[in-house]
């Protein structure tokens, strides 16, 4: 094969440069792409779990639907606890602590706020992550701002359509804020460990926050529980345990920056699964705003500019992964 891209390439290949570099940039494309598929079927999931936690919190508590939902995600995943270290149980936790603030404050917030709105305000993450990228001395191309801008401007159109911003309106920004944090801390996290591992620390720990903070009402709403079975399940393996493997997973081949453009998708889902599920409708100003968001999804992949990467050996197995670091040095890490 490598003797087959040696002939093609042979006519117009520069001279000095090795045919392990080209091999390599295709290598990376293709993992690029992998992520981007993973993203929009990461959207897809939790676009859904907007209007069955809606729909949920009215029976149970916040608290308790956090805690079934990352009990079962943790049991799930828990044969991958085996390989720990201290560095691990560390990084874990931070993500963890992360990611527990951000379902709490969801959930709380769907408490007082349709679910298509408060996918939409989420969304402001696609432009918070490069912002605060900045204080982290990232450099980014223009259209990537330009894109993000495009995005909170369709959110902001569906703002002026939908009325003024409430409790649960300004729960969901301050979600955006630790939702952006979460995204650019795992992206320096996630290539130090095997995904399954991390992912199942993450969940570990959620899941005895949760407990905590839902102390004796796990008792108390034990019937609400077992007439939930079939949410709470679907929340647990499919939205919690898989969705966030295939996050720390895809977050290994694309930046942070791209990713949370890759969001704002996530509201699209979720008025899709709102008006299905609960009936909730778009008006005019929602429509159009969707498309300001979706055209921003459009120009943020065309802006990615990718950089020729150092030469590596590509012939490791595929369950290998390719991590581009912001000095463009390449790190494999094992699955």
């Amino acid at each position: 094969m490598k003797l087959f891209l040696s002939k093609i390439f042979s006519r117009w290949v520069p001279a000095g440069v090795a045919l392990n570099t080209y091999t390599h940039q295709f290598t990376q494309n293709n993992l690029r792409i992998k992520g981007i598929i993973l993203f929009v079927i990461i959207n897809i999931i939790w676009g859904s779990t907007f209007p069955l936690i809606e729909n949920t919190v009215n029976s149970l508590s916040p608290s308790v639907l956090i805690s079934m939902r990352f009990t079962v995600a943790a049991i799930f995943f828990s044969v991958n606890l085996r390989r720990l270290n201290k560095l691990m149980l560390r990084d874990g936790l931070l993500l963890g602590l992360l990611f527990f603030a951000y379902l709490a404050i969801e959930t709380i917030a769907l408490e007082s706020i349709h679910a298509n709105r408060a996918a939409f305000i989420i969304s402001l993450s696609a432009i918070l992550v490069p912002l605060l990228g900045l204080f982290l001395g990232r450099h980014l191309p223009l259209k990537t701002f330009l894109s993000a801008g495009l995005a909170i401007f369709g959110i902001g159109v569906i703002f002026w359509g939908e009325g003024v911003l409430g409790i649960g309106d300004l729960l969901m920004l301050v979600d955006a804020i630790v939702y952006a944090i979460y995204t650019l801390i795992l992206e320096q996290i996630a290539p130090r460990h095997p995904s399954l591992s991390l992912t199942s620390v993450q969940l570990v720990v959620v899941a005895i926050l949760g407990a905590l903070w839902s102390n004796t009402q796990l008792v108390e709403e034990f019937n609400t529980i077992n007439e939930n079975w079939s949410v709470i399940l679907y929340l647990g393996l499919v939205a919690t345990a898989i969705v966030t493997w295939l996050q720390t997973l895809a977050q290994r081949w694309i930046r942070s920056e791209e990713a949370a453009l890759l969001y704002t998708l996530e509201p699209i889902f979720a008025a899709i699964f709102s008006f299905w599920l609960l009936g909730e409708q778009l008006g005019i100003s929602s429509l159009i705003g969707a498309t300001f968001v979706l055209s921003a999804i459009v120009l943020g992949q065309n802006s990615q500019d990718f950089e020729p990467y150092t030469e590596v050996d590509v012939s490791e197995p595929t369950s290998a992964v390719l991590v581009v670091s912001e000095a463009n040095c390449v790190k494999s890490n094992s699955l």
